[in-house]
């Protein structure tokens, strides 16, 4: 039966012309990347090539979505028109543009056609060579004309999660990669575990000593802000440690998926938040002009974090990383905490044969949010079904998975990973440049995370105002 629907699928998709649109709407090329391309070319591998069309039609879509490279920009436009070829001339972030490797690179080497991955390593490469406002941390925002970074907020959560996680994944998946794309994961590694990761203060908290890696201003502030986006974090950390034998960022790492488990564990359904907030013994600043409500204060006291924006939309990163910590140490702990969110799930997700999101995950009445997103099946039903699955099946030895969580093939692993040099930028000193960012993956009717998480551009007069 399930192989039915996939040969279905496959024909379905077949009959799909990516050169022409029928509507006005822009087309993401980041995910349009991470969704379609990489689900085609997931596909294709896994069933060892036998269906040549979603080969076919991943290189249709890739013919149009690099019309988003204008000129000789290193950097793509994050949306194009498919009807014009005409980019949205706007700003990006380093995740829109930096999260493209993975899928460009196994296009060209199904295709024989280098095109794919050096327009998807020149923006990659980019972003990894500006300067930054932090060791190996860019500013989220960039300008595809320039090339140049917007801005200096650093986070790891969204806008510039997915640059993170293609760096060392990229590494990984591209045996003859550049040891920049290495080198360059390590350094901000290590920056952040030198300005970023903080751990709560025992002063108001009585939880314990749960880590986390808070954000970092365009005034050089620390703001003790995360988010579930962020919460890929931990995952990512494990899989980069083991691949360097790096045994302090494993441990780090797990100390990162408890954290964001946490999130999880303490609110009234069992899910976590979409964005959370922290006080260390260095301070809670957040960029935000409203003060700590006493509820919120209450909140931090029991559970070591409060929350400032309670939806749940469905969102894998905290189980996608306890996936990661299950396969890397074999602790069943992850298999319970895995256990408890398929319960919370079903008891508060689950309507008429589907699952919603929940704008409060305190509140075990909270309306629900009308929407269920692609990612729900791809990433989060996943990450659950592999986590109780035989781990030999879709092994990390094997396979790496993209930001979607489409597992593409691995070459066999190389002796030795990076060169432990450190990148330089091509072009001096960090400075902050006014402009704008994009929406973090907008989903109409939903808070917009720049407002939740981001925090703020430095204007003309040099304040600081929140993102509107």
């Amino acid at each position: 039966m399930a192989g039915d629907y996939f040969v279905d699928a496959v024909g379905n998709i077949s009959k799909v012309d990516f050169s022409t649109s029928k509507t006005a709407d822009t087309v993401s090329v980041f995910e349009t990347t991470i969704r379609y391309l990489g689900g085609m070319l997931s596909a294709y591998e896994l069933s060892n090539g036998a269906y040549p069309a979603l080969l076919e039609k991943a290189t249709q879509l890739a013919d149009k979505m690099a019309h988003a490279w204008v000129g000789e920009n290193d950097i793509p436009y994050g949306h194009l028109d498919f009807a014009t070829n005409a980019p949205t001339l706007d700003t990006s972030n380093i995740a829109e543009a930096g999260t493209l490797t993975l899928e460009w690179a196994t296009l060209s080497k199904h295709t024989k056609n280098d095109k794919y991955r050096l327009l998807a390593e020149k923006a990659a490469r980019r972003i990894a060579t500006q300067p930054a406002p932090l060791p190996g941390l860019p500013a989220q925002g960039i300008d595809p004309k320039t090339g140049t970074p917007v801005g200096g907020y650093v986070t790891w959560g969204g806008g510039s999660d997915s640059y993170f996680e293609y760096l060392i994944k990229y590494a990984r998946l591209n045996s003859d990669a550049d040891p920049l794309y290495t080198d360059t994961w390590r350094v901000a590694v290590d920056s952040s575990i030198k300005t970023l990761l903080k751990a709560i203060s025992s002063q108001t908290s009585t939880i314990g000593n749960h880590v986390y890696l808070a954000d970092y201003d365009s005034d050089k502030k620390i703001r003790h802000v995360s988010s579930h986006l962020a919460c890929f974090h931990g995952g990512n950390w494990l899989f980069g440690g083991q691949l360097l034998n790096n045994q302090t960022i494993i441990n780090i790492g797990l100390q990162l998926v408890d954290a964001c488990w946490n999130t999880y564990a303490s609110t009234a359904t069992g899910i976590g938040p979409e964005a959370f907030a922290f006080v260390s013994d260095d301070g809670g600043y957040t960029g935000s002009k409203d003060p700590i409500t006493d509820e919120q204060e209450w909140f931090n006291l029991e559970h070591g974090f409060y929350i400032t924006a309670a939806d749940y939309i469905l969102r894998p990163e905290v189980l996608e990383s306890n996936f990661y910590a299950w396969r890397i140490t074999g602790n069943t702990k992850y298999l319970t905490n895995a256990e408890s969110a398929i319960k919370a799930f079903d008891r508060y997700l689950s309507v008429n044969g589907a699952y919603s999101g929940i704008w409060d995950v305190n509140n075990r009445d909270s309306e629900r949010i009308d929407d269920m997103e692609s990612f729900w099946f791809a990433e989060v039903l996943k990450y659950l079904y592999l986590t109780f699955d035989d781990p030999t099946h879709i092994s990390l030895d094997e396979y790496v998975f993209n930001t979607e969580a489409h597992p593409f093939k691995l070459p066999s692993p190389k002796a030795r990973y990076g060169s432990n040099g450190t990148p330089t930028s091509n072009n001096g000193p960090f400075r902050v440049t006014q402009g704008d960012t994009p929406e973090v993956s907008p989903i109409p009717g939903l808070p917009s995370i720049k407002n939740i998480v981001q925090g703020v551009l430095d204007l003309v007069t040099g304040q600081a105002a929140l993102l509107q």
